[in-house]
């Protein structure tokens, strides 16, 4: 009854009594072909570069320019949003552990014949982390400990747009202008990059041992690569801004400027000869990044998930605390008549639950061939899934869902998965795959929870009806996992079709699955490289004792093609550019809002417009189709070009938006 009371109390943009269209069908077709296309987006974005995009911004602007074409209304694009931005979440899941069956050899190809596999884990994890959101939303939404900065910003966008423009041009015209550059690249008018291996001069290297002297020969060299032309990767750059990005790039000089060049030094003259090809002391380059370096990141990566949540050790335990508390409020509430305050009925809740656990216990049945072991998993789950998802809700209600650490929240489930299903005696492949299987589920449940949440509180600020969001975004991840797979597919098989080798290549690194499939296979298979992994735990430690900001970036920049943290770097350096010009020209809080939001469009747009036009070429390449090549030899120096275009407008356009200062503040993109 107090909720009631409570929820009676607070006020919402479009009062509870106020009878409006919501769930429509063009908002829900809308929301649909959001949540399908800003999905793949943000698959492509996360294999290729190791992170995604909140969707929530993005999705809010294109529903508002949408439905105002078709006279919607505010609940209207509310309802669209929430759908269109569940897609990001699945996506993340998904490119964080679906991956990891490929790289861990679990899935022999990844073709159409593990369709059914992938979109099951995907679906059951995406309604597992609804229900159990819709479970804590009423005591999550209404507590005032919770800020949601990303929710708030997002409800202030769409309050906006009831009085002016949406800021669509940007986003749209961004999109157009980064799927015509990457087209443009694929057709081999520039080059995507440009890379030439410096070799050392040999030298014979005494070595004492006391006793006796033996020499060895040293020679080996360094491999020079060039930012790759990416309006993705430098719209990321721009978003995450110059620390960051620098962090980030700081991993890949680790990598490229000393590990790989210090390992060449020894190994290069017993490799190869003196006198071997530039292609070929450039592949053993790659190799030794591939077999020596990426090992090292990983045991980082790990060391530093463990970190995060160390140090967000008081909101997980408050989080897990607050989490049985909300269940006893949430089961006894009652009926609510307010409307916005009226979620799925409980009964129905509990349910959903219980049948997607039974669907996940003959999950892990089929990847374990083991009742006992699948039950034991199915029950792991479960529990660590609700718990997780209520700690992903609550971290996301302090620091927004682009800074969720779902991948730390997984590898937690992880090592419990792979030391429970060792003390089973499940070893070998069939306990490697029931791993990543538990894994996967709980990683897609967290993420979709805690994106779902934050939609669920921007709807409590405008006076949406958390049932319908609620129902629409069980839609929405029903046609986001029925189709993420595709894209997946697709990217993997036509970067194979182009000479690469899929999932954990140079082209698609896919770092957290790379990460999930090595400690799956360490633990329960016995195939880990412990020593390189004990030395990324080590350095680590040593970055976090000399106050790095952020370790986990700088061992995903080692984990990541030099090409690619370089781009990124670049895009954070355009960034740092535009906010020195805006302090030197003593810009106020509502200038500043406003080339910062305009900043992030462009940003968007750019990675939406090459992400699409990517997986439109890895379609082509995957159906072995050919396509123009305009030159056979492209010059960088046209990609230099680019580079400075890129610059320009992510430079002028923010800068020429701001705009008088007397203008009222917009509100403040949080991606």
């Amino acid at each position: 009854m107090a909720d009631e009371v409570s929820a009676a109390r607070y006020q919402s943009y479009v009062p509870a009594e106020t009878t409006m269209r919501e769930f429509s069908i063009r908002a829900l077709v809308l929301g649909l072909i959001m949540c399908v296309i800003l999905g793949a987006a943000n698959a492509y974005l996360g294999l290729k570069a190791g992170m995604t995009i909140a969707a929530t911004y993005p999705a809010a602007v294109i529903g508002m320019a949408v439905l105002r074409l078709m006279k919607g209304n505010l609940l209207e694009e509310n309802f669209a949003r929430t759908v269109g931005a569940i897609g990001e979440s699945i996506a993340a899941g998904a490119v964080f552990t679906i991956p990891a069956f490929y790289i861990a050899g679990i899935w022999k190809h990844f073709d159409s014949s593990h369709y059914l596999e992938a979109t099951i884990i995907m679906f059951v994890g995406s309604v597992l982390g609804i229900l159990f959101v819709t479970v804590l939303r009423r005591v999550m939404v209404e507590d005032k400990e919770l800020p949601f900065p990303e929710s708030i910003a997002a409800s202030e966008i769409h309050k906006a747009g009831r009085t002016g423009g949406t800021g669509a041009k940007y986003l749209f015209t961004a999109m157009g202008l980064g799927g015509a550059i990457q087209a443009l690249g694929e057709l081999n008018f520039f080059a995507g990059a440009w890379e030439r291996f410096i070799k050392f001069s040999p030298l014979p290297l005494s070595l004492s041992t006391g006793s006796t002297n033996s020499t060895i020969q040293s020679g080996g060299g360094a491999l020079i690569t060039t930012p790759n032309v990416s309006p993705a990767y430098i719209g990321v750059g721009y978003i995450i801004g110059p620390r960051l990005a620098a962090l980030n790039f700081s991993g890949g000089i680790i990598a490229w400027g000393l590990f790989v060049p210090l390992l060449l030094y020894f190994l290069g003259p017993s490799s190869l000869p003196a006198a071997a090809r530039q292609s070929s002391w450039i592949a053993l380059s790659y190799s030794v990044w591939l077999t020596l370096v990426r090992p090292i990141a990983i045991g980082g990566m790990l060391f530093s998930a463990a970190y995060t949540l160390y140090k967000m050790r008081k909101s997980l335990s408050v989080g897990l605390g607050r989490a049985v508390g909300d269940v006893r409020k949430a089961a006894t509430g009652g009926r609510v008549e307010i409307r916005t305050e009226r979620d799925m009925d409980f009964r129905y809740v509990g349910g959903g639950i219980l049948l997607a656990g039974i669907a996940t216990f003959f999950i892990y049945n089929h990847f374990a061939h083991d009742v006992a072991a699948a039950l034991t998993a199915t029950l792991v789950m479960l529990i660590t899934g609700f718990f997780f998802a209520a700690v992903s809700g609550y971290l996301v209600g302090i620091i927004g869902s682009s800074n969720n650490p779902v991948s730390g929240l997984t590898i937690s489930t992880l090592l419990i998965a792979a030391i429970l299903m060792v003390v089973l005696g499940q070893t070998g492949t069939s306990g490697v795959a029931a791993v990543l299987g538990v894994a996967a589920v709980v990683c897609v449940s967290a993420a979709v929870a805690g994106e779902m949440l934050q939609d669920l509180k921007v709807g409590h600020i405008l006076g949406g009806t958390p049932w319908k969001m609620q129902v629409g975004d069980l839609l929405g991840v029903f046609a986001g996992s029925a189709v993420m797979f595709i894209p997946l597919m697709i990217l993997n098989q036509g970067d194979i079709n182009r000479g690469g080798i899929g999932f954990g290549g140079a082209n698609l690194p896919a770092p957290q699955a790379g990460m999930m499939a090595a400690l799956a296979q360490g633990i329960v298979g016995g195939h880990m490289a412990w020593p390189l992994v004990i030395v990324g735990m080590i350095m680590a430690f040593g970055f976090i004792i000399s106050g790095v900001r952020s370790p986990m970036l700088v061992f995903v920049g080692m984990y990541l093609p030099f090409g690619t943290v370089a781009a990124i770097f670049v895009g954070g350096l355009i960034r740092g550019i535009v906010d020195i010009v805006a302090k030197r020209r003593k810009f106020n809080d509502a200038q500043g809002a406003r080339v910062e939001n305009t900043g992030i469009l462009i940003s968007s747009g750019f990675i939406a417009g090459e992400a699409l036009t990517g997986l439109v070429f890895a379609g082509l390449a995957f159906y072995d189709v050919k396509w123009l090549s305009i030159f056979a030899h492209p010059s960088f120096g046209v990609s230099i070009i680019v580079f400075v275009f890129l610059a320009a407008i992510l430079i002028y356009y923010p800068l020429r938006n701001a705009g008088s200062p007397d203008q009222p503040a917009p509100p403040k993109a949080a991606m």
